[in-house]
């Protein structure tokens, strides 16, 4: 990123000369599908840009403490000590970085336990036997099986239509195995979060399913489901790619039988805390941007892409703001949810704090989706998925913008201001904006009304690695992950500090 900034230093003095109208005016059109259009926010705060994108690239204090969060701290599930160290470490990280009003508001979040488990696969087939245990990881809140086991022939499925169209007695007494191919984390998490109950209520006695991955390693994903209240609590648990292709395979030429077990159970909940500390504002201080992630994580790896670099970009976003002494108009406020993998409890803890002053969050923005290479801004107060996935593993392209033209007047607006100051991140590449933005932490903010914003990459990894032992610190890149601090920081400045709010779902005529 080095010479990035007096690039743009350039840009912005250019166009402090070029007649640029003031926000607002009608020549401050959106170009749908575009990068960012410069306008009076990058005429206003091109060199405030210039100097945090210039701070980002050499300070190393976020994947400092990253780093700490990944090898000393580690894997962090809700309800366990090493997410109350994790919180504790938090509130004093932003203690020290001298952000205003730390405080640590008590969340109670579930206690899952993954206990021991194994699963073995055998076939006995006319071509000979096979016996095999599987990759496999049991889905958070699951139960687990009887003590010894369970032993029960497979019922393979592709889809749910698949399942649907079998009888009871098809499926009573077995273990159903979905391998739904790949088609993105939106799909593929269907069978991961309702397969269970989807097959209990065929009278399955356990559930088995592919990771939700594109990538073949023998590397199982972990994940959250729900139980359907109406229907048989069963055990069910994520198996590989390669294993669950293998199981496929072997049911098109015989039996094939599974033994599964798992010690999984609930604990009593456990009182964890969302951590939040703040730049507060200069003249409008009861006005609050939040800027966060999740600190917790699954139960195996460190935790780092999902969503350790998340909270800890967000934090270097923050002290840069504080760093360089920027004093936005409006508070920035920077948020490390709890429980955001297996409840929620965090977000919907947030959203009861803020209670009837919603009116007063001006914008919620969560990173979630790792730090790989930052492309843009997602925004989600216009439709559109909250994060589109990438299902080829390859680079991703920009989402352009639906019809922008046909959208409320407000909602027009908000786009031309946002692609007005993502214009000022041309120098990393990330002066893109697209449909959708957000994610499950502001949800609950977002849904009443509150601007839903969220950063893109190329996500070309991320679900190479996510949920799995595999998420460790070696695969954030701290170079693509200062550019992510980077652009947190400028967007989170100027929204803070900028004349005009963008507009949420309600009361955008949406």
């Amino acid at each position: 990123m080095r010479g990035f900034a007096a690039v743009l230093m350039g840009a912005a003095l250019s166009l402090a000369h070029s007649g640029v109208s003031q926000m607002g005016s009608p020549d401050a059109r959106p170009v749908p599908g575009m990068p960012g259009v410069a306008g009076p926010l990058a005429e206003k705060y091109g060199a405030d840009a210039a100097r945090i994108l210039q701070a980002a690239e050499s300070d190393e204090d976020g994947y400092a403490a990253l780093t700490y969060l990944c090898d000393h701290v580690g894997k962090r599930l809700s309800g366990t000590p090493q997410l109350n160290t994790a919180v504790a470490w938090g509130a004093e990280l932003m203690r020290k970085a001298g952000l205003q009003n730390v405080i640590v508001q008590p969340v109670m979040v579930p206690r899952w336990v993954r206990g021991s488990e194994s699963a073995t696969m055998m076939y006995k087939g006319e071509s000979g036997p096979i016996t095999r245990p599987l990759h496999m990881l049991g889905l958070g809140m699951s139960m687990g099986t009887p003590a010894g086991g369970i032993t029960a022939p497979v019922v393979f499925v592709a889809n749910f239509d698949a399942l649907d169209a079998m009888t009871p007695d098809e499926v009573k007494g077995k273990i159903v195995v979905y391998n739904p191919g790949w088609h993105g984390y939106g799909v593929n998490t269907q069978y991961r979060t309702y397969g269970a109950s989807r097959a209990a209520e065929k009278g399955a006695v356990g559930m088995l399913v592919r990771s939700a991955t594109a990538l073949a390693m023998q590397i199982p994903h972990t994940g959250t489901l729900v139980y359907d209240a109406k229907q048989p609590r069963i055990p069910a648990a994520a198996i590989s790619v390669e294993d669950a292709l293998m199981i496929e395979r072997l049911c098109k030429e015989g039996p094939v039988t599974v033994h599964l077990e798992m010690q999984a159970h609930m604990d009593a909940d456990v009182e964890a805390g969302n951590v939040m500390g703040e730049i507060v504002g200069s003249e409008h201080p009861e006005q609050v941007v939040s800027i966060g992630g999740h600190i917790d994580s699954w139960d195996v790896g460190q935790g780092a892409q999902d969503d350790g670099s998340g909270i800890m970009a967000a934090y270097q976003a923050v002290t840069l703001i504080h760093k360089l002494g920027l004093k936005p108009k409006r508070t920035i406020r920077l948020v490390f949810w709890v429980n955001e993998e297996n409840g929620g409890a965090g977000g919907r803890a947030y959203r009861k704090m803020v209670g009837g002053k919603i009116g007063d969050q001006v914008a919620a923005i969560e990173m979630d989706e790792g730090a790989e290479k930052p492309l843009g801004l997602g925004y989600g107060s216009f439709g559109g998925p909250r994060r589109p996935r990438n299902t080829t593993g390859a680079a991703a392209v920009p989402a352009g913008l639906p019809d922008v033209s046909a959208m409320p007047a407000k909602v027009q607006q908000s786009v031309a201001v946002l692609q007005d100051i993502v214009s000022m991140l041309g120098p990393i590449g990330s002066d893109s904006v697209s449909a959708g933005g957000g994610g499950s932490d502001i949800e609950p903010l977002t849904a009443d009304g509150v601007p839903a914003l969220s950063p893109r990459t190329v996500d070309a990894h991320y679900f190479d690695w996510h949920h799995t032992e595999a998420d460790t610190l070696d695969k954030v890149d701290p170079v693509e992950f200062r550019k992510n601090a980077a652009m947190l920081s400028v967007v989170a400045y100027v929204l803070a500090d900028m004349d005009g709010r963008l507009a949420g779902r309600k009361g955008s005529g949406e």
